[in-house]
């Protein structure tokens, strides 16, 4: 039996190209109500041959996936997109924190500027410390 899926770690970090905001989450997975804290990051998916670039925001109150986009390259689009699809889900005065790595997407002022439009605090892991956001990348496992 062969797998039709092939996992690979999709590295988004380039070095700072943006503003590296602070660890606001700081490894509190908890959250009382629904989109009071979002997780989320980018993996790399390789189907038949092809690569595919998930980006789904995970909502830390009960594990639920509530908005994702997949792309054929990780461009700003793969991000821009799923944001979209979550501000849909926020009722009014709802403005979660949503934490992140580090990587390009998440430096990048356009994208910086959308999360201030929605009142959403930005929140991004330490360089190079995958425990910050061990809940989105246990998450990734799942694609194996």
């Amino acid at each position: 039996m062969k797998s039709l899926v092939c996992m690979k770690k999709y590295y988004s970090y380039r070095g700072k190209v943006g503003n590296i905001v602070p660890n606001i989450l700081e490894c509190d997975f908890e959250a009382t109500k629904p989109n009071e804290k979002w997780v989320t990051g980018v993996t790399e998916f390789h189907i038949h041959g092809e690569k595919l670039y998930l980006s789904p925001i995970l909502d830390l109150y009960n594990g639920e996936i509530i908005a994702y986009n997949v792309e054929k390259r990780p461009v700003y689009p793969l991000i821009s997109k799923m944001l979209d699809k979550a501000f849909q889900q926020l009722k009014d005065g709802e403005f979660p924190i949503l934490h992140s790595d580090q990587g390009w997407h998440y430096q990048m002022k356009q994208y910086q500027h959308v999360l201030k439009e929605k009142g959403i605090t930005q929140s991004m892991s330490r360089k190079g410390n995958c425990l910050d956001n061990a809940v989105i990348e246990n998450f990734f496992v799942l694609k194996v």
